[in-house]
């Protein structure tokens, strides 16, 4: 089955006020994650990588501090989104903090962890279209952010953020190269 962002959705976004700017951002995030998840070869929920991509920043039409995945999970809810997708909006911040981490942070302290695969890979893309949208690679070359993502995540502090932030990101990256590896081989 294959997903593809939906107009209703995106006319969603723009109604709860996400920018333009932002808009673009998630429409990126959204085709990168479908688009690994498909190179991966697993048995991934396509529509929640979509839907979970397109709507992880939400929260941003209300602010942009650490705080709008929270805050985008509760106007999901009230948009009737499901469960699965306001949990990406509200666990994304940092790739899934740990509730002492949550709590350094200023967040409800719980854990955010990404148990599920499709959370992994939403994340990921969220992190190689900021390298991309940076311009630290070539547009036409959009492979070379994942070949170079540990390099940039390592000295580039604001994509690796803090040391757990970093592990995180680059254990994400470990197991979904794995993957698509694994699926070039078979």
């Amino acid at each position: 089955m294959e997903y593809l962002v939906q107009q209703a959705d995106i006319d969603l976004l723009r109604m709860a006020g996400l920018s333009e700017e932002d808009l673009a951002h998630s429409v990126r995030v959204a085709e990168k994650a479908l688009e690994i998840a498909g190179r991966t070869g697993a048995q991934v929920d396509l529509e929640l990588v979509g839907r979970g991509a397109l709507f992880h920043d939400l929260g941003k039409a209300k602010t942009h501090a650490i705080e709008h995945g929270r805050i985008g999970a509760e106007l999901g809810q009230a948009l009737g989104l499901p469960a699965a997708v306001t949990a990406i909006m509200e666990k994304h911040i940092r790739g899934g903090l740990t509730p002492a981490e949550a709590e350094e942070l200023g967040l409800p302290v719980k854990d955010y962890t990404l148990s599920r695969l499709e959370e992994r890979i939403i994340i990921y893309a969220d992190r190689l279209v900021d390298i991309i949208t940076d311009g630290l690679v070539e547009l036409h070359d959009e492979r070379e952010a994942e070949s170079r993502f540990e390099e940039f995540l390592r000295t580039i502090p604001k994509y690796g953020k803090n040391a757990p932030t970093l592990a995180r990101y680059l254990n994400y990256h470990g197991e979904i190269q794995a993957m698509i590896e694994k699926g070039r081989q078979a």
